[in-house]
């Protein structure tokens, strides 16, 4: 690789971690296209480095969302437990399906997930108290989500965690940490690429977004409950926009 692309890769850990510290989400959409589109890394193997980074990204992170105290971790250890469960299951019914199929369900489920974020009317914080069989349930369905996707676990974590669940915007991100950082370090231990990782790339790449992370924890504790919320909502819909138009791209060539 050469050194204009070793740049470009690390000015682009930046966005990463400002999206995981700010938005509890978007590392693995992010992480996998930049190191696979210009950094050339190997499809399986930078997955394999995305979960590295985007655990490790998230756990520094949640450090500096509890000391604001914006996790729930009564909601979170069970939902992280759970999905952990779910994905499982989810990527051995993902290998069942087609991948196209597979994208058109994870864009469907951010739609509706973002429309419904939209629409959904702020409740104070001590309103949200979720049971536990609740929580399991979401985290299931979210792993199960996560699982047949491959990516996308905080952008569907947070919307469940706001709609279903209950929690302020930021109480959701904070928590959707320590559950991405659960699913992302379980699911780097099954990977079977660990040992393709370039290092050389991914340690640098992960200390850079590491301190961009810092920017995205700071501004969410700055950033209204409602603007915070919208502006999630409105990152969902571009992403499953841009997984829509890339499918139509793919399926329906121009004559």
């Amino acid at each position: 690789m050469t050194m204009t692309a070793t740049i470009a890769v690390l000015a682009l850990a930046v966005p990463v971690g400002i999206s995981l510290g700010l938005l509890g989400g978007g590392g693995s959409i992010l992480t996998v296209p930049i190191l696979t589109a210009i950094a050339g890394v190997e499809p399986r193997a930078a997955i394999a480095s995305s979960l590295l980074v985007v655990g490790a990204i998230s756990a520094v992170s949640l450090v500096q969302h509890v000391r604001a105290g914006r996790v729930r971790w009564r909601v979170g250890v069970p939902f992280g437990a759970a999905g952990v469960v779910g994905s499982i299951g989810g990527g051995l019914l993902g290998g069942l399906l087609p991948a196209s199929v597979l994208m058109l369900l994870l864009a469907g489920t951010m739609i509706a997930a973002a429309l419904a974020m939209l629409r959904r009317r702020g409740r104070p914080a001590a309103a949200a108290s979720p049971g536990l069989a609740l929580i399991l349930i979401l985290g299931a369905a979210v792993g199960v989500l996560a699982g047949l996707v491959g990516a996308g676990g905080g952008f569907l974590i947070v919307p469940a965690l706001i709609v279903l669940a209950g929690l302020p915007a930021s109480a959701a991100i904070g928590t959707s940490l320590l559950v991405i950082a659960m699913q992302a370090l379980a699911g780097l231990a099954a990977q079977p690429a660990l040992a393709d990782i370039p290092w050389q790339l991914v340690l640098p790449f992960t200390a850079t977004a590491i301190i961009a992370s810092f920017i995205g924890s700071a501004l969410t504790g700055r950033i209204p409950e409602r603007a915070l919320r919208a502006g999630f909502a409105a990152v969902v819909l571009a992403v499953a926009v841009a997984l829509l138009l890339q499918q139509l791209a793919l399926h329906l060539p121009l004559r």
